[in-house]
């Protein structure tokens, strides 16, 4: 799978702009488009109206096992993980991998039972973008699974990106050229499209345009780029951890959402 989305929309993190010493040959967003075109016969792909693209193929994946880390076969199998794309109410969705709970999100948000994983996560994304402030991360923490997403809703130029705890499924970012951000479960379509501005992208958390990465275990503390640097002292890649002694401020919650939240600091406690 494949996201590419200009500066404007995507709002990358200026980490991943950072340059380094080996910058490496960076591309611009035609160039990207033309490398995952090549050789890829069936390659699914939606333009939008500023350039911006995302894209799908199923070329190096086997049926039953997508690019996952460490899952065994069998697994896969009973669970069917694959990629797949969707588009709903203007919301495009790319799924890679497979949920546990599929069949109980489905009854929480009155899907039918033949409603994809992909299918589910846009539901679970219009529960953010309707009823804010609900807190993401509590909504991301209920896929239970391994996997990773790449969703654009084009009416409110909102890009939204998530990968499971676990860091199982393949999700690398990166910033193009032009400063475009270059997102795929392919690490070597971003490394050849943004040179050493590539970087995966950090297990646990989900990242909205509007808001950064946002951890879910640690909701309330800043993620933060951390420069590694080589032997001789140079910056050479970026990563992306929590830094649990920052802490973020809080948007106030009101209604029920004010409940949810006192019931957690008590539980807290």
């Amino acid at each position: 799978m494949l996201a590419v989305f200009g500066k404007k929309i995507a709002n990358p993190p200026q980490e991943l702009s950072l340059p380094f010493k080996g910058r490496g040959n960076l591309k611009t967003r035609e160039e990207v488009a033309a490398l995952i075109s090549s050789g890829r016969a069936d390659l699914t792909r939606y333009m939008f109206c500023n350039g911006d693209f995302m894209a799908v193929s199923h070329q190096d994946e086997h049926a039953t096992h997508p690019r996952i880390s460490f899952i065994s076969l069998s697994t896969c199998k009973n669970f069917g993980c694959a990629r797949s794309i969707v588009v709903i109410d203007d919301i495009f969705c790319i799924f890679n991998g497979y949920l546990h709970n599929t069949c109980d999100l489905r009854r929480r948000y009155g899907l039918s039972r033949q409603a994809t994983e992909a299918m589910v996560v846009v539901e679970a994304y219009k529960v953010l973008r309707d009823r804010a402030p609900y807190p993401a991360d509590q909504v991301i923490k209920e896929l239970d699974g391994k996997f990773s997403f790449i969703l654009f809703d084009s009416r409110a130029t909102k890009l939204f990106l998530a990968r499971d705890r676990d860091g199982s499924a393949e999700l690398h970012w990166g910033v193009a050229a032009d400063g475009c951000l270059v997102c795929s479960d392919d690490p070597g379509i971003v490394r050849k499209s943004c040179g050493d501005r590539y970087t995966p992208f950090p297990p646990g958390c989900l990242f909205k345009s509007e808001e950064g990465l946002i951890s879910f275990d640690h909701p309330l503390n800043k993620v933060r780029g951390v420069i590694r640097e080589d032997d001789e002292g140079y910056g050479s890649a970026v990563i992306f951890q929590v830094d649990l002694f920052t802490r973020l401020q809080s948007i106030p919650r009101r209604g029920s959402d004010a409940n949810w939240s006192s019931v957690t600091a008590i539980e807290g406690d």
